[in-house]
């Protein structure tokens, strides 16, 4: 069953005294492909900016754009419309023979090695050795997915931004972006190609039509077992109309919703809104 939603996020910030040069890239624009269409979308910024689009490295629309007048406040509204399909099956054709492939490991060694978010863990890694016993590659996604959601609690203010896979498997506690970094751990020690995936999530899984709900950005995983195909380990569930992606990556650090530099005075407030309507 596909759905049409509309989702606005908007970011705002307030400085303690007038910033004269920003610089930044915003990855807030959902993107076309088998899973959904992307109908309209568009970013707009307060103050007005000149802007600039391009697709980066990992497949992600990027709008980057510089403000040189003086401002105390900035605000940036990423505004879409996407129609998004059924639930994503499996795929299931990857052997672990293929998954070992020379040409296979060279053509995703990015998305099989370690970074500052995902490292290496000595007691993950033998997680991740038990739990892909007697498994296919895709069985044994479902089964880290799983165990991830089992082991960890939602927990808002334990974990953050910069926190990485092993400090919130310590904790017992995270948010969605720490239960895709641990996932992602267990699939590379697997030795399963996997990434991590930003985007949004409406709440409500029979959500009305017309009726707005405070949604959240969201992150869930991707792993190749013959294919590409998602999975939401925060709530264990597969990844279906309620998803919109946005962005792809080896982790966070590569789909930050924005960033950039500036020069100017302290940012003195952050408001981050993300409100979704079910509209077919």
């Amino acid at each position: 069953m596909s759905w049409r939603v509309r989702v606005v996020h908007t970011t705002g910030y307030r400085y303690r005294s007038p910033v004269v040069q920003s610089y930044n890239e915003v990855r807030v624009t959902p993107r076309s492909d088998r899973k959904q269409n992307v109908v309209v979308s568009r970013v707009e910024t307060t103050p007005a900016t000149r802007q600039y689009r391009y697709v980066d490295y990992w497949g992600t629309a990027v709008t980057s754009f510089d403000l040189h007048a003086p401002h105390t406040q900035l605000k940036v509204v990423g505004s879409s419309v996407v129609e998004t399909s059924g639930e994503v099956e499996p795929i299931r054709t990857g052997t672990w023979a293929d998954l070992r492939a020379d040409n296979l490991v060279d053509r995703y060694t990015e998305l099989l090695e370690p970074t500052a978010y995902t490292p290496r863990d000595r007691e993950l890694g033998a997680v991740a050795r038990t739990l892909r016993k007697g498994k296919t590659p895709a069985e044994a996604v479902l089964e880290a997915s799983q165990w991830v959601h089992q082991q960890l609690k939602y927990q808002s203010g334990t974990t953050g931004v910069h926190s990485s896979a092993v400090d919130s498997y310590q904790a017992k506690e995270g948010v969605c972006q720490d239960f895709a970094h641990v996932t992602l751990v267990l699939l590379r020690a697997m030795g399963i190609p996997a990434r991590y995936v930003s985007g949004y999530l409406h709440t409500k899984p029979g959500g009305e039509l017309k009726e707005t709900v405070r949604g959240e950005s969201h992150a869930w995983i991707e792993a190749w077992t013959g294919g590409w195909w998602g999975y939401d380990p925060t709530n264990a569930i597969p990844i279906g109309p309620r998803h919109i992606w946005v962005a792809l990556g080896r982790d966070y650090a590569d789909v930050a919703p924005l960033k950039g530099i500036y020069s100017g005075g302290d940012a003195t407030a952050l408001e981050v809104t993300v409100d979704i309507t079910r509209l077919a």
